[in-house]
């Protein structure tokens, strides 16, 4: 058995990682590359291996940098199956068709510069066109189903605890009377969160492949969220202004909205405004509605009761372009969610050109910031950030809340190692920044984890 790791290695995006065993060829995520524009566009069209070559690929969520390079693979070649649960699958059919317009788009904005200036135009990675065979390559696998994609090889899903439908995947080797099992967190959720299931706790692992996004970091209790957002929330009430929130459309929408429905019930907070503008994460709550065999107890009893955790008075969906252009001159109070979370395209950067310069207003950032994006700017107090090229002066103010993140933090991902029983034989740190990911790999060892490594990309261990 061998495996190659062919993204987010010392980094957080492109997940994917080629394991090699028993004649078959199982990639595990593939992800789209986001950051410098030209590095990525290079990295997302070219593949270290031949896709056709690929006969599985276990999806472990639909996040974009988890499954957002999907239609390139089946636009060069890939014929085998897409592993995954029915939430991700679904997820990923309104994911993928919402990136595909992003593509088409962006290379249109870039063409225009480039024909300009005499250049060749560049074509997207993949079109709408490219979606509806992507999804063909799907089939459903329930959580804790356990499927022999060759003789003496099983795949096996357990739930993740990060998104809807996110999904811990186990590979258990037969050979010579041994068995032996790798797997892979993708990303791994936290306890204790709303509306999902925790993180189920995966036993006797040989080989572990480990996110470390926030390796050498410890979250604020969870506890806190509720307070921190009725203060934001009756600050731009007080002073009638706004709270604009970049979210992802997929889980921090979601919780967002979970909160402040709360917060509501408990009258912490004054009926007022509140927006959630992006198609996407309205699509995205209509398949959370769809799934409810992911929730956690307290979801599943709001829903026996008849209660809707998606909805309360005051909140409105927009998905309408003109509906969203009104937002620009609604006066406050008022609270706005809208994607991309990290502020890097989308409706948000509409929001944040029209509020960022008043003093009065808020920006809440709840979800991680890569380096390079408009979000990590704002998290890094830049008093001065470029939107849609153009500069502004950064006068609202600046919040982040790390309490809501879907990742678990360093003592939360030891935690989960350690009830693994016998500690794994090795371990390869993946998906996290060197800073979170070096600090991570030593505790590994320090707990007594054989053999500790963070890859390169391209690398390839024989194990």
């Amino acid at each position: 058995m061998q495996i190659r790791f062919c993204g987010a290695v010392r980094t957080t995006t492109g997940s994917m990682h080629l394991v090699d065993l028993n004649g078959v060829r199982i990639l595990l995520d593939c992800g789209l590359n986001q950051g410098k524009r030209k590095e990525a566009f290079e990295r997302n069209r070219h593949f270290p291996f031949s896709p056709a070559s690929i006969d599985f690929l276990l999806l472990s969520h639909a996040h974009i940098d988890h499954s957002g390079n999907l239609p390139t693979l089946v636009r060069q070649g890939f014929r085998g199956q897409v592993l995954a649960t029915p939430a991700t699958r679904d997820l990923c059919d309104i994911m993928l068709r919402d990136a595909a317009h992003l593509q088409v788009r962006d290379v249109e904005y870039v063409n225009k510069k480039r024909i300009s200036q005499g250049k060749n135009p560049f074509e997207p990675l993949y079109t709408p066109d490219d979606i509806p065979p992507t999804l063909e390559r799907f089939r459903d696998l329930d959580y804790g189903e356990p499927m022999e994609v060759t003789p003496g090889v099983t795949v096996m899903f357990y739930d993740a605890g990060h998104i809807l439908g996110s999904a811990l995947a186990l590979i258990e080797i037969r050979e010579n009377g041994r068995c032996s099992r790798l797997l892979f967190t993708g990303d791994l959720g936290r306890k204790d969160m709303p509306i999902l299931r925790d993180p189920v706790q995966v036993r006797d692992v040989d080989i572990l492949l480990t996110e470390s996004t926030y390796g050498n970091r410890r979250h604020p209790p969870i506890e806190n969220v509720g307070n921190e957002l009725a203060e934001l929330v009756n600050s731009v009430v007080a002073a009638r202004a706004k709270l604009v929130i970049p979210a992802f459309s997929v889980g921090r929408t979601q919780q967002v909205v979970y909160f402040l429905r709360e917060l509501h019930r408990q009258r912490r907070i004054p009926p007022l405004p509140v927006f959630v503008d992006s198609p996407l994460s309205s699509r995205a709550t209509e398949v959370y509605e769809r799934h409810p065999e992911c929730y956690d107890v307290e979801t599943l009893n709001l829903l026996l009761d008849h209660e809707d955790p998606f909805c309360f008075r005051g909140l409105h969906y927009i998905t309408e372009v003109e509906e969203s252009k009104r937002l620009n001159s609604l006066s406050g109070p008022a609270i706005i969610i809208s994607a991309s979370g990290m502020c890097e395209g989308g409706r948000i950067l509409h929001h944040l050109k029209n509020t960022i310069g008043d003093e009065r207003n808020i920006i809440l950032i709840i979800g991680y910031q890569a380096e390079n994006t408009l979000g990590r700017r704002l998290v890094e107090q830049e008093r001065r950030v470029r939107i849609f090229g153009e500069p502004f002066e950064v006068r609202a103010r600046v919040h982040v809340i790390n309490a809501l993140s879907a990742h678990a933090d360093r003592e939360e991902m030891l935690t989960y190692v350690a009830g693994m029983g016998r500690l794994p034989e090795r371990a390869f740190v993946v998906h996290g920044e060197m800073d979170q990911s070096q600090p991570f790999a030593a505790e590994l060892s320090r707990m007594g984890v054989q053999e500790v490594l963070i890859p390169e990309v391209g690398q390839t261990v024989l194990l």
